[in-house]
């Protein structure tokens, strides 16, 4: 593996940037506490970070276009579309496959010995839909439950089929980043006032409804933030100072229940400061070995901490005699993510890992950045 502290010439960014690895850690970490906290004793928003975890969704797709803008469009070029499509399927389809065919697994083996399950939430329709990543692409009024988040995983599929067309536009406008985030803005604002026309509810509630609607113009944001980071250069203090004033400032608003967009915007500064944090040489504790393989393992853990979820409190509903509805106190709520990590772990090491480096090896003709 490269140096992380080697950089490329073009941009001045290091090859590899470990601050923005960790970083998806603590966004699926977020997602996932977002999830339990609809379950716990607690009252619901009692602790408003946690209930805005589930944004965590939404500045991983702006983080998604900021770290592919780096590893495919630094050199200026568009990538081979045949590479960078086989490398995403490396990327995505092994974890996700494996977790659906287990969630099929799973209801055919609880219907077998007569749990009770309402099979009307996992409709065959949904599951082909959910199989081939397209559940987020067209309007739709129900849920596709076979496993709720992997929702996103459409949408940035949606992104990865037309990446070239977002890299010509980024292409186009790198000179002038500002435009970039400007249109990105743009774009928000008016799928904001259609969705809101459409369905009436905000732009950061498209899940399966349109989750394309919500990607598009966040992956542009994080293009432009990353164009923006290749002609900024600050001095360590500077940019430390900066890394640290942009994530307390991210996070503060989600504690203070900022709205949204605005929660959503500031998320842009905070991955941008962590980026020019490593552009500048600073070593911090998001280069630790055990923050980085969290951060490789992020998207094990957000894929699987639904399904885990599901199987626990069936479990526990049928052990204790308890109502499937039961609420769950916050040592039990430590318990199962101790559990959901050793198995987001596993299935990083054991699953997504391997089969991603054998495609990647087997299939491309120029093997790129395995964390991207």
């Amino acid at each position: 593996m490269a140096n992380s502290l080697s950089s490329d010439p073009q941009t001045g960014f290091p090859i590899h940037l470990p601050a923005l690895t960790s970083v998806r850690f603590f966004l699926a970490l977020g997602v996932v506490l977002f999830h339990y906290q609809l379950y716990w004793t607690l009252p619901e928003d009692s602790v408003p970070i946690v209930h805005r975890g589930r944004l965590g969704v939404d500045v991983f797709f702006i983080l998604s276009g900021f770290i592919l803008s780096h590893v495919y469009l630094a050199k200026g070029s568009l990538p081979r579309y045949r590479d960078f499509i086989l490398a995403r399927v490396a990327r995505i389809f092994p974890v996700h496959l494996t977790i659906l065919a287990g969630l099929l697994i799973m209801l055919v083996s609880a219907k077998l010995i007569g749990v009770t399950i309402n099979f009307d939430n996992f409709s065959a329709p949904n599951f082909i839909a959910t199989l081939f990543l397209v559940q987020a692409w067209l309007p739709k009024a129900d849920m596709a439950n076979w496993n709720g988040p992997a929702w996103s995983l459409s949408a940035e599929w949606f992104a990865y089929v037309i990446f070239p067309i977002f890299g010509w536009i980024a292409l186009s406008l790198r000179r002038w980043p500002w435009l970039i985030i400007i249109l990105a803005v743009l774009l928000y604002a008016a799928f904001e006032a259609a969705y809101q026309n459409w369905f009436g509810l905000p732009l950061s509630t498209a899940q399966e409804n349109l989750g394309i609607m919500l990607i598009t113009p966040l992956f542009l944001y994080g293009m432009g933030l990353y164009f923006l980071g290749t002609v900024v250069r600050l001095g360590q203090l500077q940019a430390g100072l900066c890394a640290l004033g942009a994530s307390l400032i991210f996070v503060l608003a989600m504690q203070l229940r900022a709205t949204d967009p605005v929660i959503i915007a500031l998320a842009g500064p905070m991955l941008l400061t962590l980026g020019l944090l490593q552009k500048s040489g600073v070593p911090t504790f998001m280069s630790h070995r055990w923050l980085q393989l969290a951060g490789e393992a992020s998207f094990a853990l957000y894929l699987v901490h639904m399904p885990v979820l599901m199987v626990w409190r069936n479990v526990m509903s049928i052990i204790f005699d308890l109502d499937k509805g039961y609420a769950m106190g916050l040592g039990e709520i430590a318990v199962l993510l101790a559990l959901t990590l050793c198995v987001s772990a596993g299935v990083h090491l054991w699953i997504e890992r391997p089969s991603r480096d054998y495609l990647r090896q087997r299939f491309l003709t120029h093997p790129q950045n395995p964390r991207a």
